[in-house]
């Protein structure tokens, strides 16, 4: 293949992917319909450093390497112009290596792709897509996360439905059952696990080799743009899953793009994943940062996507990921920290957050890796959230638990909050749970099947009423009892009324339809989940009795009590304390005959006593079933009784006499909070009367906010 030397001036788009701050580099590099002189077609450009030269070869030119030769512009980006091109035309890059040897190479900055086993690209035009999202864009623009709602609902799309003969659902049929039944159930987000494309149905789309590709397996770009577009006029957020810790091995793929290292790191103690059999990144090397920054925002502006959970960032931040003595190079100040991915991902926030300020950067980061949450400019990485690891590794070990042993391991539920406040958290129950002989969310659970079912009501309501925001993965919410697996649907079956054995899956459907209306219908379980002032202890050492106790606060000093009882023994007459002097209600129990459960539990309110307990002046006792979680309202506030005087005081010392009878607000020597204005919004489950307000909680400070 002849090299043509022809030199181009450089532009504005070339200096800036070279110098390792593009954001947009999809716009000047990859393949782009184009008019020169008159003449429709596409222009191609590609980054190969290393190469000899560069072609473009596909069904246009009977994929010869030698037809469409590209010339070399400066950095190692090469260009072409071919007329007569149409969309879905496919094609690869003819490289050619210094050293003789021809590669075919799918297009990096490709936007479309063949259907695995087809490993080609595709041309693809983005525009002409009529968005309907523009309500829920504002919307999501006016309500930062922080103070919100946050209840995600993890989903496999290949698995998540499938159609009768097993075969993929599209992008677009998809929408037809995602969108109401995610409505229906109460979550705000769905999480996608990646979409990017891949070759392998069992890499769960972490493994990609299409960076600004959509897989095909379920459309085109436009249909999973239509699916995000349902998704968002339905009011539900969307997340997906964002790979930029590795890639494959596959020929056609970035791995030695141009016969060497080029869009990995070269030495192999840096460059490669042994357990994963990837490559790691280059974050070093200004093309690669150009490279993955585009990527980012490409999905963020072009599919409006809502937010990225960064996966495996773990693995990026520390040379010694998964490696023994002598397999690593320190960096070089002898540590093992990995400083150009640090920088890489603290540049990455601060350049989406400084064009997209409303969106969420999500770390799945296994560590104790500091500040992960926190600002840049506090030293922090720059991500608004990170998942919980520790907290998912201890409640699964927890819940799998003998209820007899779970009194030797009652840190399990309480060590969270030892740390719950020093990260802006996300409690996931992720896919990685549910997979490789973990056994799913219900089958975890000791016991009769009565007793699983409890057991998965009853942590899930801990969770949902835990500090930090949530992540469920699909089929738990119905009692799957199968592991989830890729190449299957969900079991939709356990839900068909017609069979006997539904009833309790349908019963459990119910109560994640019902808790999770009730976690949106209160503020004090997601507006303060970032700081102390959100929560408060009242049991937290009753190990023998496998029980927990708590309030969760929000900014305008209402509460929730919340009361757990993780074992499988009734307990009438459980006292608990209280803030407040009054009438209290359940107004969520986890053992609700509707639910399944056996109905125990109080049915009419309760009226606190002026027996101190956990620390208040007040307490009530509660009938707290086996294996529940139930959650009380104040209803009524009563007023404090005080004796008389044998003697009329004056009114200055009436006044006193009074504030000093009143029960103190919880940490009253701080500073009340201001209050905000506007009606509280009611339970769901019961209908109560307004709660009664007891004097206004501090405030402690507000989460980190990134962006």
């Amino acid at each position: 293949m002849g090299v043509n030397t022809q030199s181009a001036p450089t532009c504005a788009e070339l200096e800036t992917f070279l110098a390792g701050q593009a954001v947009r580099a999809y716009d000047y590099l990859g393949a782009h319909p184009e008019n020169r002189d008159g003449t429709e077609g596409y222009v191609f450009r590609v980054w190969a450093p290393h190469a000899a030269a560069v072609g473009v070869m596909g069904d246009f030119n009977a994929w010869n390497e030698q037809a469409n030769p590209l010339t070399r512009l400066e950095g190692g980006v090469w260009e072409g112009f071919i007329p007569g091109l149409q969309r879905y035309d496919t094609y690869k890059y003819a490289v050619q290596t210094k050293d003789g040897r021809s590669l075919a190479k799918a297009d990096p900055y490709a936007f479309h792709a063949e259907t695995r086993p087809g490993n080609a690209s595709k041309l693809y035009d983005l525009a002409g897509y009529g968005w309907g999202d523009e309500s829920w864009l504002k919307w999501r623009k006016d309500n930062p996360i922080y103070e919100k709602p946050l209840n995600i609902y993890e989903v496999h799309l290949g698995s998540w439905r499938r159609t009768g003969e097993d075969e993929f659902l599209s992008y677009r049929a998809i929408a037809e059952y995602l969108v109401p039944y995610v409505k229906e159930m109460g979550f705000t987000h769905v999480e996608l696990m990646p979409v990017t494309e891949h070759p392998l149905d069992a890499s769960w789309g972490y493994q990609c080799t299409g960076y600004f590709a959509a897989t095909s397996r379920y459309g085109t770009p436009h249909d999973f743009m239509y699916l995000v577009d349902q998704l968002h006029q339905a009011g539900i957020g969307v997340l997906l899953d964002w790979v930029p810790a590795h890639f494959p091995k596959d020929a056609f793929g970035l791995y030695e793009f141009d016969g060497e290292a080029c869009y990995e790191y070269a030495d192999p103690r840096k460059g490669e994943h042994a357990d994963w059999g990837t490559r790691v990144f280059d974050y070093g090397r200004n093309e690669v940062r150009s490279f993955l920054f585009s990527s980012a925002m490409f999905w963020l502006e072009q599919f409006h996507i809502d937010g990225l959970r960064v996966d495996a960032v773990a693995s990026m931040l520390y040379l010694d990921y998964s490696r023994e003595e002598g397999q690593w190079i320190p960096n070089q100040y002898g540590g093992k920290e990995n400083l150009e991915a640090v920088d890489f991902l603290r540049t990455l926030n601060t350049k989406i957050f400084l064009d997209h300020p409303d969106v969420l950067m999500v770390a799945e980061e296994s560590t104790s890796w500091p500040l992960v949450s926190h600002p840049v400019h506090e030293g922090g990485l720059g991500f608004n959230l990170k998942w919980n690891m520790g907290w998912m590794n201890d409640i699964t070990h927890y819940m799998k638990l003998d209820p007899y042993f779970r009194q030797f391991n009652h840190r399990d539920i309480t060590f969270s909050l030892m740390y719950a406040f020093s990260e802006n958290f996300v409690l996931p129950l992720s896919h990685d749970e549910v997979v490789h002989m973990k056994g799913s969310f219900l089958n975890k659970m000791p016991g009769t099947d009565e007793e699983q079912r409890a057991g998965v009501r009853a942590f899930y309501t801990y969770m949902l009423t835990h500090p930090g925001k949530k992540l469920l993965m699909m089929g738990s919410e119905f009692g799957q009892w199968n592991e989830w697996h890729y190449e299957h649907s969900l079991d939709w079956h356990l839900l068909d009324p017609e069979q006997d054995y539904a009833k309790p899956h349908i019963q459990l459907q119910q109560f994640f339809k019902e808790a999770n209306a009730l976690y949106l219908a209160h503020s004090e379980l997601w507006e303060q989940d970032f700081s102390w002032q959100g929560f408060q202890w009242l049991c937290a050492d009753d190990h023998n009795a496998n029980c927990a106790g708590f309030l969760r606060w929000s900014r305008e000093g209402r509460f929730l009590a919340v009361l757990c009882n993780f074992s499988p023994v009734h307990r009438d007459g459980y006292r608990i304390g209280v803030p407040v002097h009054g009438r209290y209600e359940v107004i969520f129990n986890s053992d609700a005959a509707a639910y399944g459960g056996t109905d125990l539990g109080d049915q009419e309110p309760l009226k606190s006593e002026a027996i101190p307990c956990h620390g208040q002046d007040y307490s009530v006792t509660v009938d707290l079933p086996p294996m529940s979680a139930v959650i009380l309202s104040c209803t009524r506030k009563f007023p404090v009784r005080r004796k008389k005087a044998e003697t009329p005081a004056p009114a200055g010392k009436k006044r006193a006499a009074k504030a000093a009878a009143e029960p103190a607000a919880p940490h009253a020597e701080e500073t009340p909070a201001p209050k905000k204005k506007g009606p509280a919004k009611k339970s769901a489950g019961k209908k109560a009367a307004s709660q009664a307000e007891p004097a206004a909680k501090p405030k402690r400070g507000r989460p980190k906010k990134s962006g």
